[in-house]
């Protein structure tokens, strides 16, 4: 099994930076891809960055050029630096893997991020 946890929200002003951390524990061998998605009271949980084994990415337009997804293989962690923050952005953010023994996805509990106008 894998856990994930995430860290680094909060609360900033517009044109702010924030970092987010998702630490991986337990099968992390098995971690094929791993995302952060977004979520608002009423919508959908939509994807904002993800990042495969070997190191690709792809964003949602919407953010593209202002945040960037990492990942440190040796820390099991994934990371998610958001610059130029808007008022848009305001929503719990989750960490995301898909794993690949088994072939299930896993979630961490969510960390909120609030921007300010």
């Amino acid at each position: 099994q894998v856990q994930l946890v995430e860290s680094g929200g909060g609360l900033v002003q517009a044109g702010g930076s924030l970092r987010l951390s998702c630490a991986a524990s337990g099968s992390t061998f098995n971690i094929k891809l791993m995302g952060w998605y977004r979520q608002v009271p009423g919508k959908q949980r939509e994807l904002v960055a993800g990042i495969s084994s070997s190191g690709i990415t792809n964003y949602a337009d919407s953010v593209k050029g202002r945040f960037t997804i990492s990942r440190d293989n040796a820390k099991n962690t994934v990371y998610l630096q958001m610059n130029s923050l808007k008022p848009d952005d305001t929503a719990v953010y989750y960490c995301n893997a898909l794993v690949v023994a088994g072939w299930y996805t896993t979630w961490g509990q969510g960390t909120q991020v609030t921007v300010s106008s």
